[in-house]
């Protein structure tokens, strides 16, 4: 329960809001063994604490700037000291793509829980088949890690489509939500993992269009991130039924959770 200091040895501006931020215990000591899917608390001194996904091992975080503490963490430099508790939650099931094709969808800010899968993916491609990366924005200037997406596309190992939901006069990609890039996507449905992240809306979406290709309900995996407060399932902000976003998921199979998004109170 008590923040480890990590120092800043990196950081990267992705968006107008949006941050990417490379960090090392101070003292030697740090959190340590995230899987990917999981999230640490980031601890802005003074302001508080927020939920933030790993998006790169050991401990990278992408964070968008939204509130007091997220704009203190994206305001940081080199060399400055932020708070950390963690690693909590569940995480993506990498055991399980192991000679699967692999298919990631990724809305937004959604795309770096999913990032971590890909970098896995990529060093041990030979034990995985197809292997299909898309990515929705709303626009290009809020799409994220645009330069490491260019090496992903040059790959001729990995299919990799991109869309925004609206243009601007610089865009020559696809326009329109992900969820109209995985009908023609290549992957085998009998033999796909799925993984999901992005809005809530997006997901349930994006699932059913997995779905209506034929990807079965076991084998889809998706991240579900609302109002985490304390990360360990004591102060109930994050409850959905008898679940806990924080303790018992993020990552939840989809068959498991969709009863839970069906009741529109919960």
């Amino acid at each position: 329960m008590v923040p480890t200091p990590l120092r800043v040895v990196r950081r990267h501006r992705e968006t107008q809001d949006t941050w990417t931020l490379e960090l090392e215990p101070v003292n030697g000591d740090g959190p340590a063994g995230f899987a990917p899917g999981q999230f640490g608390m980031l601890y802005a001194f003074g302001t508080g604490e927020v939920p933030i996904s790993i998006s790169a091992l050991p401990l990278v975080h992408t964070v968008r700037s939204v509130g007091a503490a997220t704009s203190k963490i994206c305001a940081l430099r080199p060399g400055d000291v932020v708070g950390a508790r963690g690693p909590f939650g569940s995480a993506w099931p990498i055991a399980e793509i192991e000679g699967r094709d692999v298919v990631l969808v990724a809305g937004g800010i959604g795309l770096a829980p999913l990032r971590p899968v890909v970098h896995h993916v990529l060093e041990q491609r030979e034990r995985h088949g197809n292997v299909v990366v898309l990515y929705g924005g709303r626009a290009p200037g809020e799409l994220l890690y645009t330069r490491e997406i260019a090496r992903w596309r040059a790959r001729f190992d990995i299919e990799v489509g991109v869309t925004v939901d609206r243009a601007d006069a610089d865009w020559r990609g696809r326009v329109g939500v992900v969820t109209t890039l995985i009908p023609r996507a290549g992957f085998d449905p009998a033999e796909a993992v799925a993984m999901v992240c992005g809005p809530e809306v997006m997901m349930r979406f994006a699932v059913a269009a997995l779905r209506d290709r034929g990807v079965a309900a076991e084998r889809i995996f998706v991240s579900l991130e609302r109002s985490m407060k304390c990360a360990i399932g004591l102060c109930g902000h994050c409850q959905l039924g008898p679940a806990f976003m924080c303790k018992d998921g993020p990552v939840f199979r989809w068959d498991h959770v969709e009863p839970l998004l069906k009741v529109r109170e919960l």
